[in-house]
């Protein structure tokens, strides 16, 4: 059986993440929202892992990454389960999709705020979650 990873892997580090939930990457405004996470991680510091969500298949997450050059977070697929859209609230169920939204959590482990985006076709408020990490970074 093949061992499968998943954001619970990274709790308990004295880390901070940001879960970040999409729709598909291969859609424009998930592509934009991946592709600005992907540049913020390197101003963010190595304390910082992002990991984006997606219903899209392992394969299809691998090969966006691959084309557009996104290599400072981590894709996950939901795709098998919808576990972590049904445990987190993100699902809509009649499109099997994840609902945009992120989580940010703390170095302890705890989910801070949440924040989920009433449009699909809107991008996320970028600035209140990236404040929020630059000051959990900074331990505040």
């Amino acid at each position: 059986m093949k061992e499968r990873t998943g954001w619970i892997t990274f709790k308990g580090n004295p880390l901070t993440l940001l879960l970040s939930s999409v729709p598909s990457l291969d859609t424009p405004v998930c592509d934009m929202e991946t592709r600005r996470f992907n540049e913020e991680a390197s101003r963010l510091g190595p304390d910082l892992i992002i990991l984006t969500i997606s219903m899209d298949l392992p394969f299809a997450q691998k090969r966006w990454c691959a084309a557009t050059g996104v290599d400072r977070i981590q894709t996950l697929s939901d795709h098998r389960d919808a576990s972590f859209g049904t445990s987190y609230g993100v699902l809509i169920k009649e499109l099997r999709l994840l609902a945009r939204a992120l989580f940010p959590v703390d170095k302890k482990g705890i989910i801070r705020y949440v924040q989920i985006v009433k449009e699909i076709t809107h991008e996320p408020d970028y600035e209140s979650v990236l404040g929020a990490l630059k000051n959990w970074s900074k331990g505040t």
